[in-house]
């Protein structure tokens, strides 16, 4: 069973496809959401999304944002986004 995460911002879509788990920074603290997830809405503080997709964890920084989660659907709108492959360690 999977989970629709679909993470946006204003200006773009930045995720959008079924995943298996997601571990979000809320600003009451880290929740791991799973298929069959009880809804809730909460808002989203910065720090580290993690996805679990086909065995492997993908990383994105977020900005601060909302996010709803029901009927095996998660929906995030951020104020910004950085895909952990995008960021420059250097620049960091």
């Amino acid at each position: 069973m999977t989970l629709n995460l679909c993470v946006l911002t204003l200006n773009r879509i930045v995720w959008d496809s079924e995943v298996k788990e997601i571990i979000l920074s809320t600003n009451s603290g880290q929740i791991g959401v799973l298929p069959n997830h009880a809804p809730a809405a909460t808002a989203v503080d910065i720090g580290i999304l993690r996805i679990r997709l086909n065995g492997q964890w993908f990383k994105m920084a977020l900005m601060g944002g909302f996010a709803r989660i029901g009927n095996n659907k998660i929906t995030i709108l951020v104020n910004d986004v950085e895909k952990g492959s995008d960021i420059d360690p250097q620049e960091a």
